[in-house]
Order: C-alpha cells, then structure tokens, then sequence
C-alpha cells in the first residue's frame, strides 16, 4: 500500500489496543461471528503491557532474583536472567498473536490509530493508511509512565523507567529507585537480591502510608533487613550527571542530602496513554486527572465506545482489565447488568520476598468507617499452622484479618509470606459471597501450605475480640515494638503476637 493509497475497510467491533482487556474482548465477540479489527501500535507489544513489559516479565525476574545463591557472580546471573524473561515474553507474545490471527473473524492491524471522526479512526504505519469503521469501538491503550518534573531527571542519561530495566543487561552498582509505591519496592527488593545496591526515596513521610502501622512496619523491617535504603520524607530537586554515574540531590529532614547512582529509576506513576488518539474528534470526554470518562458500564461519553484497561482510570492491574471486558461483553452479547459497581474485595500483591497482598479495609480505615473491629493475627514465625514457610525457609512476615464484630464479616486481611498471592484469592472469594470468618476458620485445607493458618487465627476469633484495649473499644491492643517485632531468622518459636 503506497503513501498515496488509502484503504478501508469496515467491522462491528474496532478494538484500539491489545492489552488483556481488548485482547480478551476481541476473542470473545470474534468467536461469536462478530467482524472484529485489533490495532496495535508496535508488534513488541502484542498482548499488552502485563505480557511484554509489565506482571510476566518483572515476576519472572523476581523468581531469578530469588534463587541466586551467595556464590553466584550477580552481573552473569542477571545478563542470564534477563535473556530468559526475553525468550518467555517473546514466546507468550507470539501464543496472544496466534489466539487472535487464528480466528477466521478477526484481523490484526499494526499501527497507530487516531479518530477521524465518532466512527471511524486511520491506522498509520509509516506511509501507509487505513481506515477503519465501526459500529461499537473499544479503546484499550494502557498507560505509560510519568516522570516527574525535576531538574536534569528527563535530561539524565542514567534515567529508567521499569520497562528500560526490564531491557538493560547490565546489573546497575547502585540503583536509586524514585517512588515507594508497590512498583518501586518490587524493583527496589528485586534488585538488592541480584546484587544491586538500592536506595528509594518516597516524598511522602513515611513508607506504606497507606496500611496499618504494624502491616507496614514488617513491610519496611524486610525491605531493610535485606539490605535496601529506605529514605521517607525525600524531595528530589535536581539530578546533576556525571561521566560515569549521577548524583541524585534531595532535600529530607530539612536539610539538603545527595546520593550517587549509576541508575534511576523513576516509579512516580503512571497516566492514561491518551496522546495522539484524537479523542476530540470523536466527542469523548476525559478527566481532569487525563483519563477517559466512562460509565460503571464502561461507556464514554459517546456510548458506542468503551473505554477498558488502565486508560480509563481505574485501578491499574490486568485483572482489572480483564474484568472490564466481562463488563462490555455482558452489553453487547448478554443481559447489560455487569457494571464496575459489582466489584467487591478486589485483591493486591506487592511482589516482595515474601510478597505482600491485602484485600478490603485496613484495621485503621475499618474502624473509621464505625465498624466493630475484632482482629486475628500472628507473626507467621510465632504461628504453629506454618509449615509451608518453614519448608520453604523463609518466616518472615505476618497473617492479619480485619472482621465485623458484629456480623462475624471479613472486613479485610494483610498478608505478608510466602503464597500470600494465592491465599488472598481464598480471603477476596470468602468477602465477595459473605462467608462468616468462623467458615474460613473451620474450613478444611491441605497440608502443608500457607491456608492453613486461617484455622489457627480465626479458631480464635472470639478470644482475640474479647480483648479491650486502653481506648474501651474491642479489637487488638496496639503496640507494634511489642507484638509486630520482626523475629530472628532463626526463630521458631510459635506464640501468638498478642496476649
């Protein structure tokens, strides 16, 4: 097709974007006859961000981090372990291809697209054109990083965004890490285990803001125990390059502060990939905050097109995105009552060693709310039901449940040991369908593994929320020096973190 060509062609359904959302719509609506185009930007990127540059591939690195052994040179292990993850995304990416250019119905179009008009967008791959017409559009973009304005850091050539690193085989000397949010704690314990020194900076005064007290301090003594600089209440104002490294100027504590590295990276967050769409074209309005507005049905301001994924600005995960295509899907093939209100207990882990995940209301936020708290929680070191971590050698970490008084209701849980991210789903499924906590704690689990303990602490719920601490209200007795103190390695001792 020359420059000067231009052809079109036409579709019920026009997916933009082909992350886990309009992936998985694109198949469904293809394999009930519906004419379906995927456009995608760049054939590096089929399959979206969780596939290419995002879950797979930092996991995966997570897992190589892990098992290296002290004797083990870290620049090999990493320039090893960095053509591996090449080699699963590559193969993962070319298995999304065939998923999709297998089905008689769909057609795969790389390039960019742009709205010409509410129903049509022009896909450009160098000189070329094409324009494509739909009935029902899907907008599924993603996002992309921000960084941040601060003198010489877009300037810097030491700067890195996660998708770089996941790029870079050279282990960085000492990488200083932007941002104390899941994203840059992930790389930050992912690249002290490969070797890396690793400092974060967080703007805010201290890490974890957002859970409990005694959920963080664990959090923050793991991170720090391994040997990572944690530097809270950090303002970066300036990066000044050298010839073979950087210096990282800040101000914490009122004073100013320097740190030099070889690398940055920037985990400040990410905004809706919206550039270049040609959104006014089409009459779809955005948020001031750069997203798409939609409906709890996912509809734009334009209801024949849909917004899904992180583009819309909900929260940034791929089950999320995948979620949203069940919502469009149910309007366009089923009855139309799935919507994003339905959405309850959605699970989150931080892939740490031993990961982090947590579901539903912190302790803190529950008894803002006016609930009457009772919690149920040991130090999985202090715990007896822990085999699976002592056979996996690593304890570290704690078991904490949020539960209604009241109702004898999951309000929430923090998790922080290994299969963490399994046993969440178990704790998010029983909050979604209302299981009494008494249920999880009489359930019957295999053994050995990390469910197990559910039987331990919620067995005694009842005496736990019996307990009335200094403020007259149930619920467990705060002092985390004494009942959230991080064991020894070599502690086994099973008594429970309170009395």
């Amino acid at each position: 097709m020359s420059g000067a060509e231009r052809l079109g062609i036409t579709a019920d359904v026009l997916v933009i974007g082909f992350g886990k959302g309009g992936k998985d719509l694109a198949g469904t609506m293809g394999r009930e006859g519906r004419r379906v185009v995927m456009v995608e930007q760049s054939d590096q990127m089929y399959g979206g961000t969780c596939v290419n540059i995002g879950c797979v591939p930092t996991k995966a690195l997570v897992h190589h981090a892990d098992v290296r052994r002290p004797g083990d040179d870290p620049q090999s292990w990493y320039h090893d372990a960095i053509g591996a993850v090449t080699d699963l995304t590559t193969m993962t990416r070319g298995r999304n291809f065939e998923m999709l250019d297998t089905l008689d119905t769909v057609t795969v179009v790389t390039g960019r697209a742009s709205f010409l008009d509410a129903t049509t967008v022009e896909v450009a791959a160098g000189d070329d054109r094409l324009t494509v017409s739909a009935a029902t559009i899907v907008i599924n973009t993603g996002s992309v990083p921000v960084v941040p304005d601060i003198r010489g850091l877009r300037d810097s050539a030491y700067l890195a965004t996660s998708t770089d690193l996941l790029h870079t085989e050279e282990l960085p000397r000492h990488l200083a890490v932007i941002g104390g949010g899941y994203l840059g704690l992930e790389f930050a314990a992912m690249y002290r285990q490969f070797g890396s020194e690793v400092s974060v900076l967080e703007a805010f005064p201290a890490f974890m803001g957002r859970e409990d007290d005694d959920v963080a301090d664990v959090v923050v003594g793991i991170l720090r125990d391994q040997g990572i600089t944690l530097i809270p209440d950090a303002k970066v104002t300036e990066v000044r390059d050298g010839s073979v490294d950087t210096t990282v100027c800040y101000e914490a504590g009122g004073r100013p502060r320097t740190l030099r590295a070889d690398k940055i990276l920037v985990a400040t967050g990410r905004a809706p990939a919206i550039e270049g769409l040609g959104l006014d074209r089409a009459g779809i309005r955005t948020t001031e905050r750069g997203a798409i507005e939609v409906d709890e049905h996912l509809r734009t301001s334009r209801p024949h097109i849909y917004a899904i994924g992180d583009v819309n600005g909900g929260p940034q995960f791929t089950y999320i995105s995948q979620d949203d295509h069940r919502i469009v899907a149910d309007l366009l093939l089923g009855d139309g009552t799935r919507s994003t209100a339905d959405r309850r207990a959605v699970p989150h882990t931080m892939f740490i060693t031993p990961p982090l995940s947590t579901v539903g209301l912190t302790e803190t936020a529950a008894r803002e709310r006016g609930h009457n708290v009772r919690t149920a929680g040991k130090l999985v070191a202090r715990a007896t039901a822990t085999h699976r971590p002592r056979i996996m050698g690593d304890t570290r970490g704690l078991i904490k449940l949020v539960i209604d008084a009241d109702t004898d209701l999951v309000l929430g849980a923090a998790l922080i040991s290994i299969d963490s991210q399994e046993v969440i789903n178990l704790v998010a499924l029983a909050m979604r369908h209302d299981v009494p906590a008494r249920e999880l704690g009489n359930s019957i689990y295999t053994h050995p593994s990390t469910t197990e303990v559910l039987n331990e602490l919620l067995g005694t719920v009842a005496r736990v929320g019996a307990q009335v601490p200094a403020g007259g209200r149930p619920g467990i007795a705060r002092s985390p020096s004494t009942y959230w103190a991080r064991p020894k390695p070599n502690d086994q001792s099973s008594g429970p973190f309170s009395v």
